[in-house]
């Protein structure tokens, strides 16, 4: 074996920093992935039994969330690039990490009232609504409201976040593909302005139906199309799922944070992504 190969295998060759090889009193997995640190994040404020699963949970989201950011963020970049064939199997891997997203709610869906009702007091108004990496994610797919930046004005995340508006969506790389491959004609704005939602109308809509109606000349894009769908079906899913949840929780009861609740989370579940790919169905 060659010192190369000697110094790799002890994760210390060329590429490998010095700085990954664990310090005392830990290991190299717990060093490499911060397993320490992560695990001495939960601080519960009740002496519920159930509050520190709720704690966990939401920090698994939140986890989630930022892969699920990643993933999109590089599909999107693949898109720009032409890389048809990379964006897809990207959007392979997001789909699976939705699919653990979506699971996640069960771990909140067996709590009881009572349950629930014991260490509610101590949320105050911390509300999912707050979070920032669940806001970046629906901006990135397109959903752009500048009105939703205002709740983290003054937090760590509001420069994430107000920068994600301005950032073209995963649909903008999208249709910008379908006009580069003649499909769509081009927009309007040669520099269309990335905090407006994502471009609409009939011709868009016409451009998915090409791609429906001759799916063996757009084979790429057909694909592309239904995976765009199986992110916007599995959102959908996680919304309707988070109604569920709350509405056995809480019932009508008004949410954390100030939200109406179920009301609230009733209008959001209908909205869809990707609209005209779900219109177009029906003109097939």
């Amino acid at each position: 074996m060659t010192t190369e190969q000697t110094a790799r295998g002890s994760g210390q060759g060329p590429g490998c920093p010095l700085s990954a090889a664990a310090p005392p009193g830990t290991t190299p997995y717990a060093h490499y992935a911060r397993m320490d640190e992560l695990l001495a994040l939960q601080h519960p404020l009740s002496t519920a039994d159930t509050e520190p699963g709720f704690i966990i949970m939401s920090q698994v989201k939140e986890l989630l969330f930022k892969l699920l950011h990643t993933e999109l963020t590089t599909a999107r970049d693949q898109l720009d690039k032409d890389a048809l064939g990379d964006a897809l199997w990207t959007l392979r891997r997001s789909a699976r990490v939705q699919q653990v997203l979506l699971v996640s709610w069960e771990t909140f869906s067996v709590l009881s009232p009572a349950e629930f009702a014991q260490f509610r007091d101590v949320l105050g108004s911390a509300s999912g609504f707050q979070s920032a990496g669940y806001r970046r994610l629906e901006f990135l797919l397109g959903h752009k409201d500048a009105a939703m930046v205002a709740p983290h004005r003054g937090t760590a995340g509001h420069a994430a976040v107000a920068g994600q508006l301005r950032e073209p969506s995963l649909y903008d790389a999208a249709l910008a593909l379908l006009a580069r491959r003649g499909l769509l004609p081009p927009a309007d704005a040669p520099n269309p302005d990335s905090t407006l939602p994502y471009r609409t109308g009939i011709e868009v809509e016409e451009a998915w139906r090409a791609v429906y109606r001759d799916p063996a000349r757009h084979h790429e894009l057909h694909l592309l199309a239904e995976a765009l769908m199986d992110t916007a079906e599995q959102f959908a899913r996680w919304r309707y799922t988070h109604l569920l949840t709350v509405q056995r929780m809480l019932g009508a009861k008004p949410g954390t944070g100030g939200t109406e609740g179920v009301a609230w989370l009733a209008r959001i579940s209908e909205h869809r992504f990707f609209p005209e790919l779900w219109s177009v169905r029906s003109t097939l």
